[in-house]
């Protein structure tokens, strides 16, 4: 075998086992935790720009789906504790983007609707997370973001018991 081949041939498997190589423990989690944090700051401060606080976007955006929603159905959703939702839509009634109105069926429930000021926010949040999504993925090739947001679904999974079984994808290559 010649040299030249011979390295290569050296190379290729050194590639193969540095590529099975798990990394060092608490690498994931501290890239994932620093790109959520920069991204989420980013974001923050082009809903800044709207009158909006952080974490006022999600709220704006589940009742732009479906208005009318409890606080609790809201955290719920949101991932939050009761008392954090109750807090964040009294703070956004009283910059006007939400209202609270008791259930024409329940007296007893009091559901969350979004303002006209908050369904003007829509458009401007959308805005704000395309902005912020365009900076975020500079550089990368549309494969490489079809790949990222796979992968960051399958993490997603792992850690909700979400998991399923994944065949192998033929098309993606092993470089």
């Amino acid at each position: 075998m010649a040299k030249k081949d011979k390295a290569d041939k050296d190379r290729g498997e050194k590639k193969k086992a540095k590529k099975k190589d798990p990394p060092a423990s608490g690498v994931l989690s501290a890239a994932v935790t620093q790109v959520a944090r920069a991204l989420r700051t980013r974001l923050s401060h082009g809903l800044a720009q709207s009158g909006l606080y952080p974490g006022q976007d999600g709220v704006v955006q589940l009742l732009a789906q479906e208005d009318g929603q409890t606080p609790g159905a809201l955290a719920h959703q949101l991932g939050v504790k009761a008392p954090t939702m109750t807090r964040t839509i009294g703070r956004m009634e009283a910059q006007g983007f939400v209202q609270r109105r008791t259930d024409n069926r329940d007296g007893r429930l009091t559901k969350v609707y979004l303002t006209d000021e908050g369904r003007g926010s829509v458009a401007r949040i959308g805005d704000a997370m395309q902005t912020c999504e365009a900076l975020a993925v500079q550089g990368l090739s549309a494969k490489e973001l079809k790949t990222l947001v796979k992968l960051l679904s399958v993490i997603e999974d792992n850690l909700t018991g979400n998991v399923v079984a994944r065949s192998p994808d033929p098309s993606e290559d092993d470089d």
